[in-house]
């Protein structure tokens, strides 16, 4: 293992363990005022999945609590933005949201990958296993 590997998987163990004492947040709310920090700056030490969603969206509210739960089992391996579409009219029309929900991987400060619908737990799964 080279020396940046080692250092990402130091700094992961550390998320880790910052979760499971309670001390880290794997769910946050973002929107536009605070999209930069909560989620472009974070992205540069711990991979952030952006679920833009709407409260009148019933797919959203499908794959919201599917979205919820993985973030917990995946205990810090990830965070979870939640981003409603009327709070972030310009970050949704930055990263070219037609259809919610949707959802984005930041990492390092750029979309790694992305999905649109509501996929099946198993599904979101793999999609996160292949890409965090």
């Amino acid at each position: 293992m080279d020396e940046l590997g080692r250092i990402k998987k130091k700094k992961l163990e550390e998320l880790r363990k910052k979760m499971e004492a309670g001390k880290m947040e794997t769910e946050i709310k973002v929107d536009d005022t605070n999209f930069e920090t909560r989620v472009m700056e974070r992205s540069k030490t711990v991979p952030v999945i952006v679920d833009f969603w709407a409260e009148w969206c019933m797919p959203c509210r499908v794959l919201g609590p599917t979205l919820e739960k993985l973030a917990k089992e995946y205990k810090g391996r990830f965070v979870l933005a939640k981003a409603n579409v009327g709070s972030t009219k310009i970050k949704a029309n930055e990263y070219s949201v037609m259809s919610i929900p949707n959802v984005k991987l930041f990492k390092n400060g750029k979309v790694a990958d992305e999905f649109i619908g509501a996929l099946p737990e198993a599904q979101v799964k793999e999609w996160l296993d292949k890409n965090i």
